[in-house]
């Protein structure tokens, strides 16, 4: 069992993907019995559950907690944090488990989450939120990578398919529990003295000491050092690049996309994008992602398909809870309840694919086919609006997950056949990494994009219903609601026309949480002008995913090999898919 970045004497492994690799593999460590395996697993399972329960527990109680914080439009920047830190140290978690061992970056990552998570729990106002979940963050770049970077090293390419479907059972259990969790820790005021959202934070606590013990325990691997440069320096200017177009992809509509604080943000990340190119290429083999990688067709095209599947998938996911509580209504725990079709179609294309690719080692058409069912299922969101049936949009959904499914493992799979044993790490890295840049940028410019066009479409639907009857009526005599929130809320409308201003939308940017309560007649503006801004959103995010669809055209067709016990070696249709020098 091993956890090494080379062959013990020194020598560079080959591709995984031919016969060589798996000779050279077998004689110097025995392949693992199925027992063995699944025992690793376990630590594995339990740290990415962590992560993977984060993300959703905290996207179905983001309304309620932005809404406490009195500031719903600027929650981009509580997802956009975490991503930020989460993708920069990504591939930092690659190259130094490369170097040094993967157990002991495991269990530093599950230890800076947790203490992301209590700071979390303190959280005053969005910007400290922010602050603390980018301490997540950085425990939560190693959850992922790392444990699909062990499975690399201990599982030959035929059936890592097959155990990389563990994990996504894993992310689809997450994603039914998270959800409903969240939403149940969302709709408490208080629970133990403690608000109640804050817990959707502090429940990370257990679960993540129940993972260091497990990890701790069952995470047995050996490593055989080598001593290599760390690429801090690569690090910074990636963190340069990336940090100053995110912050005016969330601020350009505030700032003017061509105010001198947007042209400076660009200026900046573009010194600082040249500056990582330099850095690359001057350290070579020691880079913190060497880019004689992306010269790798495989690599490449698995590369620029995650940035773009990243972009969508992010983009719909943020949208989609936002639709179900302030549009359909919904509380955060029926919202969670809402979202179960998207989960059940994860699960079905991670089975689906996972079986087939170990059944015939192929992945190729997976890609493929689950780009375009994300492009279908975001033109067809596109569609929605306040009155689309619920079971229409739940059908989607289930789309969009059976695409993510399809994506998912496939892509990170063909990243780490494609090359050497040595690069397993940095490789896994770069597959999630180039997947959390497209998710950081989609998060940040898609709820940009709804924000920004939410205060002028609800302000259009304000004017086409108030001429009509109902409106009328419901101005002179509220039935419905709460009388208190109804009364405050036609005083304001009377003192914005008696000042001659049109800003209806403006308060539910800050606190959506009255919609509700108000008379449904009075709050039908508000529900169509989110609606058709969120269209908005989900057109962008399907023509981004087009270009996911281009992407995956250009992976070549692999053989993975045989099965274990079944004689003769990888068969390649491409040579481009070996790694360059081979």
């Amino acid at each position: 069992m091993s956890d090494t970045s080379a062959e013990p004497n020194g020598a560079p492994s080959v591709a995984p993907g031919a016969t060589q690799s798996h000779a050279a593999t077998a004689a110097d460590h025995p392949p693992l019995s199925h027992r063995e395996i699944v025992t690793i697993l376990v630590g594995l399972m339990m740290g990415m559950f962590l992560a993977a329960l984060d993300q959703t527990i905290v996207a179905s109680a983001m309304r309620v907690i932005a809404d406490d914080l009195k500031d719903l439009a600027g929650q981009a920047w509580v997802t956009t944090a975490y991503l930020i830190t989460s993708t920069i140290a990504t591939p930092l978690y690659g190259k130094l488990s490369d170097i040094y061992g993967r157990k002991k970056f495991f269990l530093f990552a599950i230890s800076v989450f947790t203490i992301g998570s209590m700071l979390c729990t303190l959280a005053w106002s969005i910007p400290s939120l922010a602050a603390f979940r980018a301490v997540q963050g950085i425990g939560a770049g190693g959850l992922f990578s790392l444990s699909l970077a062990i499975i690399g090293d201990i599982v030959p390419p035929r059936e890592r398919a097959k155990y990389q479907g563990y994990f996504l059972a894993v992310f689809g259990t997450s994603s039914v529990l998270g959800p409903v969790i969240g939403g149940f820790f969302a709709g408490q005021d208080t629970l133990f003295g403690v608000t109640g959202w804050r817990w959707v934070f502090l429940v990370n606590v257990p679960i993540a000491i129940a993972a260091l013990i497990v990890v701790t325990r069952t995470l047995h691997l050996r490593h055989h050092r080598l001593d290599h440069r760390i690429d801090y320096w690569g690090a910074i200017s990636l963190s340069v690049a990336v940090v100053p177009l995110l912050i005016v992809a969330e601020q350009g509509r505030a700032w003017g996309w061509g105010s001198g604080a947007s042209i400076l943000c660009y200026a900046i990340g573009l010194v600082g994008l040249v500056a990582f190119f330099v850095i690359e290429r001057t350290m070579g083999e020691e880079a913190l992602l060497p880019l004689r990688l992306f010269r790798n067709r495989t690599v490449g095209a698995s590369s620029v398909a995650s940035i773009f599947i990243g972009m969508g998938m992010f983009g719909g996911l943020a949208a989609l809870p936002l639709y179900l509580q302030i549009v359909q209504g919904a509380t955060p725990t029926q919202a969670g309840l809402m979202l179960l079709p998207m989960t059940l179609g994860i699960m079905s294309g991670s089975i689906i694919s996972g079986q087939l690719i170990s059944r015939t080692g192929r992945y190729r058409h997976f890609p493929i086919i689950g780009a375009i069912l994300l492009v279908l299922s975001l033109f067809g969101f596109h569609y929605i609006t306040v009155d689309t049936a619920l079971w229409l949009v739940m059908v989607g959904m289930y789309f969009f997950g059976l695409g993510l499914g399809f994506n998912f493992q496939p892509l990170t799979l063909a990243v780490q056949n494609a090359v050497d044993r040595r690069d397993m790490g940095v490789a896994t890295s770069s597959a999630t990494f180039t997947r959390q840049i497209g998710g950081t940028l989609g998060t940040a410019v898609f709820l940009s994009i709804l924000f920004s066009q939410a205060g002028t479409k609800i302000g259009e639907a304000f004017q086409r219903a108030a001429t009509t009857p109902d409106f009328q009526a419901a101005l002179r005599n509220p039935t419905g609601g709460d009388p208190a929130t109804n009364k405050s809320f036609i005083e304001g409308l009377q003192a914005q026309a008696q000042a001659g201003g049109g800003g209806a939308g403006g308060s539910a940017l800050q606190d959506s949480s009255f919609i509700q309560q108000l008379d449904p007649r009075l709050a039908r503006p508000f529900l169509v002008g989110f609606a058709d801004s969120m269209s908005v959103v989900f057109l962008a995010a399907g023509a981004v995913m087009v270009l996911a669809v281009v992407a995956t055209f250009f992976l070549p067709h692999v053989d993975l090999g045989p099965k274990p016990g079944q004689p003769g070696g990888a068969k390649q249709d491409d040579a481009a898919a070996l790694p360059a020098g081979h």
